[in-house]
């Protein structure tokens, strides 16, 4: 069973993904909150697998709130979806920056919802399709003129090839094809990075290939 926390300022909305989530069996609301300050307690009480944070909210926003927990060493193990109408590419941006697992509008359909919170409880990271690449190019946009190679510090070259394909949004599967290893070793290199580079899960390998410009828009390095 994915135990879930449903964050957001609206009783309706969070009685809608209540239903949602739950219609399915295999996920439980275990805990509801209208602001970030009490999603962040209901989150340190309950310890879900995770949390669907609206982003404006009164008191704390989801932001701030994904933030906390993030930081929190008690909380590794809750992952964060970002849940929200708004599409504003500053709030994406900081999103990922701060450890979203993942980013969803919330026109999202049932069963994307509810796939969207298996994929990120089993460990993967996920952004609405439409906003990945406009989100990943503003980021590198950013940083372009102060990347951080010392990120890679202590990666093999095979390592820091893997990161690439993860960067570039490949899967798994992705990345053993690109690189002709196995999914399972693809995995056991992905295992090795969050660790190495300290990452909470892919959506923070992500955010270090283009801080460290191992990835930039536009380039695909075969």
């Amino acid at each position: 069973m994915i135990r879930i926390v449903v964050v957001d300022d609206q009783e309706l909305v969070r009685t809608g993904l209540r239903a949602l989530a739950e219609h399915e069996g295999d996920i439980e609301v275990v805990a509801e909150a209208a602001d970030g300050r009490g999603g962040l307690a209901a989150v340190r009480r309950h310890r879900p697998d995770v949390v669907l944070m609206d982003i404006r909210m009164p008191v704390m926003d989801g932001l701030d709130a994904t933030a906390a927990i993030v930081a929190d060493p008690a909380l590794s193990g809750v992952r964060v979806v970002v849940l929200t109408t708004f599409d504003d590419d500053e709030d994406v941006l900081r999103a990922v920056r701060t450890g979203a697992s993942g980013y969803l509008l919330k026109d999202i359909t049932p069963t994307d919802l509810r796939k969207a919170v298996r994929t990120v409880a089993a460990g993967d990271s996920l952004l609405d399709p439409a906003i990945t690449g406009r989100v990943l190019a503003e980021l590198a946009d950013r940083l372009h003129h102060r990347p951080r190679p010392d990120l890679l510090d202590g990666l093999t070259g095979r390592e820091r090839d893997v990161l690439r394909r993860v960067g570039l949004g490949e899967s798994n599967a992705e990345v053993g094809a690109s690189l002709h290893l196995s999914p399972a070793t693809a995995r056991t290199y992905v295992s090795r990075l969050l660790t190495k580079l300290g990452a909470r899960d892919r959506s923070r390998l992500v955010v270090i290939a283009y801080e460290s410009g191992l990835v930039a828009p536009g380039r695909d390095d075969g």
